[in-house]
């Protein structure tokens, strides 16, 4: 967990940073804070129960917005993160080369909800949901619907 509140507090700096070089933004960046770290911790649940590697999901889930940080733009910034995320995983020293891999990986896939991925890909796209959805926020498109439905068939 010492890698995560590390992540963590180095995404908090980059987010500062963009905050000023990129004032105009699709989501608040305050939203992007909350976001960050409650996807986080979704994503270390939700693989604990799947078998999944927690520690390797809930870094995928903290960074998985790294694109809409660095843009500012929710659209296309699955794959507008995928290279500033690669790079800023490599200056923080603090994952092999093949974690950055997975990670940047479920990065860049992370907005094709109807599709199948990894098992790490698959947790970040449902943590994003559950996160979204328990905020109260409504979904902008059908496949983030319907994947929440499966994951949470009883609805009240």
């Amino acid at each position: 967990m010492k890698r995560l509140l590390r992540l963590q507090s180095l995404l908090l700096r980059e987010m500062e940073h963009y905050e000023l070089l990129v004032p105009e933004r699709d989501k608040f960046m305050d939203w992007e804070r909350v976001h960050m770290s409650s996807c986080a911790r979704i994503g270390y649940l939700l693989a604990e129960s799947r078998g999944v590697d927690p520690d390797l999901a809930s870094f995928a889930c903290a960074v998985h917005d790294y694109g809409r940080i660095v843009t500012g733009r929710q659209k296309g910034h699955a794959e507008a993160g995928y290279e500033p995320c690669r790079e800023f995983l490599e200056r923080s020293r603090l994952f092999t080369g093949e974690e950055i891999k997975q990670i940047v990986l479920a990065v860049k896939n992370h907005s094709k909800k109807s599709e199948v991925g990894s098992a790490l890909e698959e947790i970040v796209k449902d943590a994003d949901v559950i996160d979204f959805y328990q905020y109260g926020f409504s979904f902008s498109r059908e496949e983030q619907e319907e994947r929440l439905k499966r994951l949470l068939p009883i609805r009240l």
